[in-house]
């Protein structure tokens, strides 16, 4: 039995970065021997397991065949005469095709080190081109700060258009999806995983819209909303979002329509709806958007305000009664600034 820490860790490490999570392979073993030193199996495909100290994930070194239609269409093998670099071929990318041994020698059959060195993205084998999910991944790292410099190698390019022409993007679920746009709204270069999408048209069918990048924010929800507002509110409708970022969006479109109208009743109603107290802290990531700046005091002013007021006194008054007196409260606390 051999351990080898695999994988963007690996990567990560020779960047100079460090990494959250970490892989690791298992060589000639099998999975009644894992469960005998105490592994606890997770795996449904093939053999994973979650180390019974770290919890981390470790895997039966395994190759795979196509068998079906997207990224879940493949038949795996498994067994103790699989070997590290058979595992490592089946991999998406050279620079995460690079192995570690317990002694700290690093393991690299398809150059992946020089590949970092070239900031590169090359793949590893032509097997790229039987996952559709790897032009998102790649997408996706893109978004990283590590790698966000990095170039997509011309014959790996030749792959991503096989994929893409052959519709296999249209096989992948909409959790799965959402699941590689979240990972990139919270990474630092989010817009890059977009601007990806759009440069190399991974569009259809779930960034349909996808015109423009515009990423401004620091909360993933933020991000999202930014990017909504540049393509008109028309993205993701194929996506299970979560309410969240409905409720986030929701809110923005609010603030959007309070500096623009101009009609004073409508203002005070939006400013009820928008809620200021229970979503202070939205609303204070929302007024640094760069396409607010010119009404930044403006919201500022509002915000302050409605905060200032004491609500304590609508306790006296029957429900049907609240919001009424609450738009008199609005209304004295803002004159003179809406």
């Amino acid at each position: 039995m051999e351990v080898f820490q695999v994988g963007g860790s690996v990567r990560d490490e020779l960047l100079g970065f460090e990494s959250q999570d970490r892989d690791w392979v298992v060589v000639n073993s099998s999975p009644e021997e894992m469960e005998k030193k105490g592994f606890k199996p997770i795996g449904k495909d093939f053999p994973v397991f979650l180390h019974p100290k770290t919890n981390e994930e470790y895997a039966l070194a395994r190759t795979e065949r196509k068998s079906g239609v997207g990224y879940k269409g493949f038949e795996f093998y498994f067994d103790s005469d699989v070997t590290l670099e058979e595992d490592l071929k089946r991999r998406d990318f050279t620079i995460n095709s690079i192995a570690k041994d317990q002694n700290g020698r690093l393991i690299d059959p398809y150059n992946g080190i020089e590949d970092l060195e070239k900031k590169i993205f090359r793949h590893t084998s032509p097997a790229f081109a039987e996952d559709p999910l790897r032009v998102l991944r790649f997408a996706r790292f893109k978004s990283y700060e590590q790698l966000h410099e990095f170039k997509l190698d011309k014959e790996t390019a030749v792959f991503f258009k096989k994929i893409i022409n052959a519709n296999e993007l249209q096989n992948l679920s909409p959790e799965r999806v959402w699941m590689e746009t979240k990972k990139a709204l919270q990474n630092k270069y989010s817009d890059e995983f977009f601007k990806s999408v759009i440069e190399y048209q991974i569009i259809n069918p779930w960034f349909k819209n996808l015109k423009r990048v515009s990423c401004d924010g620091e909360l993933p929800e933020l991000k999202w909303c930014d990017l909504q507002r540049v393509n008109d509110f028309k993205l993701f409708e194929l996506m299970p979002i979560p309410n969240s970022f409905m409720a986030t969006q929701k809110i923005f479109k609010q603030i959007l329509d309070l500096v623009e109208s101009k009609n004073i009743k409508y203002k005070l109603r939006l400013i009820e709806k928008i809620n200021v107290h229970r979503n202070y802290e939205i609303l204070l990531g929302i007024k640094r958007y760069k396409c607010l700046q010119e009404h930044k005091y403006y919201l500022e002013q509002i915000l302050e305000s409605v905060m200032a007021i004491n609500f304590s006194s609508l306790k006296k008054f029957h429900a049907s009664e609240v919001s009424d007196k609450k738009q008199l409260l609005y209304h004295e606390a803002l004159n003179g600034i809406l």
